[in-house]
């Protein structure tokens, strides 16, 4: 017999959001109901499936996207800290994103620029970016990626340079970033 408090979850999961409530449902972290409902024994045909597909992270709204990016902008003159992650301490590249996704979307990004480099599955080409993508760049066109920074749009992207600077706006036009530019992944969804 199935435990009364699970029926909403499997209406959920079955017949998807209420299209009256598509607007302002917020997706839950699916992962956590994906071993529950398995190790509880919920396999009706097809549920079980559709939780697991269902256990992806949800796509970010682009309200969310926006947040994200107004945000950055906000930080724009905050020092650089190699290691930091915080406004008070300053940001290095890569905290300055896990801060961003962390804070407006609940989001955890992997702390350092190799781990995030390593997302394959979130690989975007250049060619396909969108706002709240982030970019990587090697040093000068040369050696492996070491630097990351967040798209927000019309070929641009915020990022915390590096020591003696603050949060910036660049442009992947300039021929050093064009040069570095290495790949890009999408964490919003």
């Amino acid at each position: 017999m199935r435990p009364l408090c699970w029926f909403p979850l499997y209406l959920l999961c079955t017949l998807g959001a209420p299209t009256a409530l598509a607007d302002d449902f917020d997706a839950p972290d699916w992962r956590r109901y994906e071993h529950a409902s398995i190790d509880r024994g919920f396999t009706r045909a097809g549920t079980a499936w559709r939780v697991a597909q269902l256990g992806r992270s949800p796509a970010h709204s682009p309200a969310e996207t926006s947040r994200i990016i107004a945000r950055a902008h906000e930080l724009i003159g905050t020092p650089y800290r190699w290691g930091g992650q915080s406004e008070k301490d300053g940001f290095d590249c890569s905290g300055l994103l896990v801060y961003l996704y962390r804070s407006i979307a609940n989001r955890k990004l992997p702390r350092t620029t190799h781990s995030m480099i390593a997302q394959r599955h979130n690989e975007v080409s250049r060619d396909e970016l969108k706002p709240g993508d982030a970019v990587f760049f090697n040093h000068n066109g040369e050696g492996g990626t070491s630097h990351v920074g967040l798209y927000i749009g019309g070929d641009r992207f915020i990022h915390a340079p590096s020591t003696g600077k603050s949060i910036r706006i660049d442009s992947l036009d300039n021929s050093y970033w064009k040069r570095s530019y290495t790949t890009a992944r999408r964490f919003s969804g």
